[in-house]
């Protein structure tokens, strides 16, 4: 395998989980939520991750598979590990406790009214909310530990491929950077070690990256491909509907959310189309 192919896939990893540190510093350094923009940005995302899902990674999967076992038996294989691919996921969510889902989405301004406007009984009450900000820390990397993968995996079979799916879960990782932040800014009144715990949450990415190249490594083959590839779809697909759309949709901007999605989808058909 090319050094400078595996370089660059680890650098993209690293680049979409890091972006945990984007999020945070939009909540420290500007006034105001821009909810379109992160509408918008997040509808985007999730129309690159939808479509190269079902029309590019998807098919490849099914191919490699239908190549070792035959049509039917690695067709039949490819829709097992895409829906396992999402039942891994679903898992992990169910794991994390939903007070300290680091999904659960926060605005700026939730900064700029500080501790005053915390319920008097909580206002005093540090220790719990440092530990709020230090838990989400700790499932945002539960979570990123696969969606590194999906992207290593991604960028070594596809360059062009890798870069659309790591700008895509980057987008996906801003406000999961910001509800790190929040809790931690809260409980000690320090940007800085907010800032810090938000973007060593996201180095999970890379660590995934890393973990799963080593293991699958000694077991590479044609199978071994299909069955990860089929699975990163799955993965993409419920990150996509369990956590970019709603979320884009609580930010109340449906027609900017939407038209995201459709912008995001035509960027990744001209991406294949072009560079393909």
């Amino acid at each position: 395998m090319d050094t400078q192919q595996l370089l660059m896939a680890f650098g993209l990893t690293a680049f979409a989980g890091l972006a945990t540190g984007i999020g945070s510093a939009l909540a420290f350094w500007t006034r105001r939520t821009n909810t379109s923009f992160l509408a918008g940005a997040m509808g985007f995302s999730a129309g690159v991750m939808v479509y190269v899902s079902f029309v590019e990674i998807l098919v490849k999967a099914r191919e490699a598979l239908a190549q070792q076992w035959g049509e039917t038996p690695g067709a039949w294989a490819a829709v097992l590990a895409f829906f396992g691919g999402m039942g891994l996921i679903a898992i992990i969510d169910r794991m994390v406790p939903d007070y300290e889902n680091p999904h659960e989405l926060h605005s700026i301004e939730e900064l700029d009214a500080g501790l005053d406007n915390l319920p008097r009984n909580e206002a005093h009450d540090f220790g719990k909310l440092r530990r709020a900000g230090v838990f989400t820390a700790i499932a945002i990397a539960i979570h990123n530990f696969p969606e590194g993968l999906a992207t290593f995996t991604a960028a070594l079979t596809d360059p062009a491929m890798g870069i659309a799916i790591a700008v895509a879960i980057a987008i996906h990782n801003i406000p999961e950077g910001i509800a790190v932040s929040v809790p931690i800014f809260y409980a000690t009144g320090d940007r800085w070690k907010a800032f810090r715990y938000s973007f060593l949450s996201g180095l999970s990415e890379p660590v995934g990256a890393l973990v799963g190249y080593l293991v699958l490594l000694p077991f590479f083959s044609t199978t071994v491909f299909g069955v990860l590839f089929a699975g990163v779809a799955g993965i993409m697909v419920y990150i996509s509907f369990d956590q970019l759309l709603p979320g884009a949709e609580e930010y109340g901007k449906h027609h900017v959310c939407i038209f995201g999605l459709v912008a995001g989808m035509v960027v990744m058909a001209l991406s294949l189309l072009l560079l393909g």
